[in-house]
């Protein structure tokens, strides 16, 4: 199984990114995908996630209303939608699976660098 996630850059405070996240290796039908983040001094935090199927999702109070997590279950990939970024948005963005049954994500992506300048 792999995870490639990719779409991360330098942005302006305010500004948007789009990132994504193409999966392999294997069918994600019940599965859950995610993306976690860890910024500079600070432990990882679950940013979201979404059931493969689309009917759930989920968002840290920190982005709710500004992140969107989507996908394409067609091109095997999801995306994070990231709105009005803030500096405090800036870290090492994950992409990582699990059945949904599982506790914890046992599939992981590389990161993919967010700066987003004050």
């Amino acid at each position: 199984v792999q995870l490639q996630a990719s779409g991360g850059g330098l942005v302006q405070s305010g500004g948007s990114l789009r990132l994504s996240c193409a999966a392999s290796g294997r069918t994600f039908s019940g599965y859950v995908l995610a993306w976690f983040r860890r910024a500079p001094g600070k432990e990882r935090e679950l940013v979201g996630r979404i059931t493969w199927s689309g009917d759930k999702t989920y968002y840290a109070d920190s982005v709710k209303g500004r992140f969107t997590i989507s996908r394409d279950n067609a091109k095997n990939t999801v995306y994070l939608q990231m709105n009005s970024l803030k500096p405090e948005d800036t870290g090492v963005y994950y992409c990582a699976a699990k059945p949904y049954l599982l506790a914890v994500y046992n599939y992981w992506g590389q990161g993919t660098q967010v700066t987003v300048s004050s």
